[in-house]
This record gives C-alpha cells, sequence and structure tokens, in this order.
C-alpha cells in the first residue's frame, strides 16, 4: 500500500515546519501544492521552503515556472500522479503540503477530462483581456455559459478565461464537461488539516507579513513591477505593493492591506476546507497527537 500524506490548512497555520517534521519521519519527499510558489520570481511573498529546508528534504513543484509560464490544477493533476508512479518505486509514503484548494482537490479527487485548448485561441483571449478587460469577458461567459457564471469567482481571470476557452472551442457550455465525479486513486490518502484559534491564526499572518517585508519582499515586487497584468501576479503581496510603486497608497497602507487580505483568504480557505469530512484537524502544536494518528493510519 501506498500513502500519501495531505498536509493542508490556511496561509500562514504552519505547514511547512510539521510537513518537513513528517516527511523526515517517513523519508519522504514533499510536494508542494501551492500554486504560487511554482513561480521562481516569487520566493519571499509566497513563503516558499528556504534552501535550508530544501536540503533537509526533497521538495517538488518549487520554483519550477516563470511568471510567463501558463499552468493549471489539470496539468499539477496530470504531473504530480506521473512523479508519485516514479517516487513509490522507491518509498511508500510521500507529503503533497499546501494550502491551494483547488491544486489540492486535484490530486485527491480528480478533475474532469476537459478538451485539449488551441494554443492560438488561448493567446487570443489573453490579448482581448488586456485590450477590453476582464468585464466584458465576463458578459461573453454570462451568455455562453450562465451555470457557471453564477458559481465561479468573477474576480478570477485564470478561470473566466478558461470556462470560456471551452465554450468557444467546442461550441458547448464549459460546465457541461464537468461531472463532479471523484476519480479513484491507487494510492491511500491521509489528510491532516491544520488549525488555530482565529486572534492566534491573525498574530501569526501579521508577523510573517512583516518578516517578508524585512526580508525583501518590497524588491521582490518591484522586480516583477513589470509584468503585473499577469494573472500569476493577481496575489496578496503583490498586488498592494503594486498600487503603492503606482502612487495609490503609501507603504503602510500597503503592508496594512497585504495582512488584511491576508486573513481574509484565510478565512476562504477554512470555508473551503470545512467542507471536506476527511480531513483530520490537529492544531500544529500537537505533535504527539499528529504523529500519533499517522502511526495508527500509515504502515511504517
Amino acid at each position: 500500500m501506498n500513502y500519501l500524506i495531505v498536509i493542508l490548512g490556511p496561509t500562514g497555520i504552519g505547514k511547512t515546519a510539521l510537513s518537513l517534521q513528517i516527511s523526515e519521519r517517513f523519508s519522504a519527499p514533499i510536494l508542494s501544492a501551492d500554486s504560487r510558489q511554482l513561480f521562481k520570481e516569487l520566493p519571499i511573498g509566497t513563503a516558499a521552503p528556504t534552501p535550508e529546508e530544501q536540503n533537509r528534504v526533497k521538495h517538488y513543484f518549487v520554483g519550477k515556472l516563470s511568471l510567463s509560464d501558463y499552468y493549471s490544477a489539470s496539468i499539477f493533476e496530470n504531473e504530480v500522479l506521473s512523479l508519485l508512479n516514479e517516487l513509490y518505486k522507491k518509498n511508500p509514503v510521500a507529503v503533497l503540503s499546501g494550502g491551494s484548494m483547488l491544486y489540492i482537490d486535484a490530486v485527491c479527487n480528480g478533475i474532469d477530462d476537459l478538451p485539449t485548448v488551441d494554443i492560438s485561441l488561448r493567446n487570443e483571449l489573453m490579448e482581448r483581456l488586456k485590450t477590453e478587460g476582464l468585464d466584458q469577458l465576463r458578459n461573453e461567459l454570462r451568455i455562453l455559459d450562465p451555470e457557471y457564471y453564477n458559481e465561479v469567482d468573477l474576480k478570477n481571470a485564470k478561470r473566466i478565461l478558461h470556462a470560456l476557452e471551452i465554450c468557444l472551442m467546442t461550441g458547448k457550455p464549459f460546465s457541461s464537461f464537468r461531472s463532479k465525479t471523484k476519480k479513484e486513486r491507487p494510492f491511500k490518502i491521509i489528510k491532516i488539516g491544520l488549525k488555530r484559534e482565529r486572534e492566534e491564526l491573525y498574530d501569526r499572518i501579521n508577523r510573517r507579513v512583516d518578516e517578508m517585508i524585512t526580508t525583501g519582499l518590497i524588491e521582490e515586487a518591484r522586480n516583477v513591477y513589470p509584468q503585473k497584468g499577469i494573472n500569476s501576479l493577481n496575489t496578496v503581496g503583490y498586488k498592494e505593493l503594486f498600487n503603492y510603486f503606482d502612487g495609490i497608497w503609501d507603504l503602510d497602507f500597503a503592508i496594512e492591506k497585504i495582512k488584511q487580505n491576508s486573513r481574509i483568504y484565510s478565512r476562504k480557505q477554512m470555508t473551503w476546507f470545512k467542507r471536506d469530512p476527511e480531513i483530520n484537524w490537529f492544531h500544529p502544536d500537537d505533535i504527539d497527537g499528529i504523529f500519533t494518528f499517522l502511526s495508527q493510519s500509515v504502515i511504517s
């Protein structure tokens, strides 16, 4: 039997530290399920594992892409499954750690098989996003697929574009391709969710933002500022600093907005995760409880 231990929870909760401990206990690699840690230009703002942490344990899906590279949860699903096939030849345990809800769902539950999108259509829609704006593309999706329009995050340009790609290429609504059927996996999935009291979590988030500022987040954001229109940078920590660079906000206000938006995002993550009855919840400091649970769940 092969095992995938999934460590999940909101931003700033302490997933990295626990993942390292579990990985070292089982001599298992860590697969990052953070959709922004994929980009090599964003190590500070995404709290990517440090070089020292990556030396302790082999990590995958960290810093493997450039901001201009196209990526999706579907690609992530396929690449993780392919990688696990190879990793399980050496070790029956692997660790998936992160807070990107769709990426975790893609690996654990699967994403519906969708038609391959023509690259010229994708480029056309990306150009339209730049020239016409997101509102125009949203209105088009509302006409072509009202069902998906009513449930999608209308601020997420990437999801709007992807749905439109399928609609325009096939002549059918994107929602008609979504069966929402859970796929079987050839390994046992063990989900560990991390939670803290809200005040405790918020304090950690605020302190982590201060640390990011101290360690160079402003310079990191300035380096990618010329690419600020890319969807990958529509991310907490960067969009606020872009407003500072544009003279819209002063620096102190931008930093406070990073903290506030990080806290808001943490609530969205918890709302999503709480819907999953398969998650076993622990406080990150309950190391003994977590390892007792794992010893009962994983054949070591």
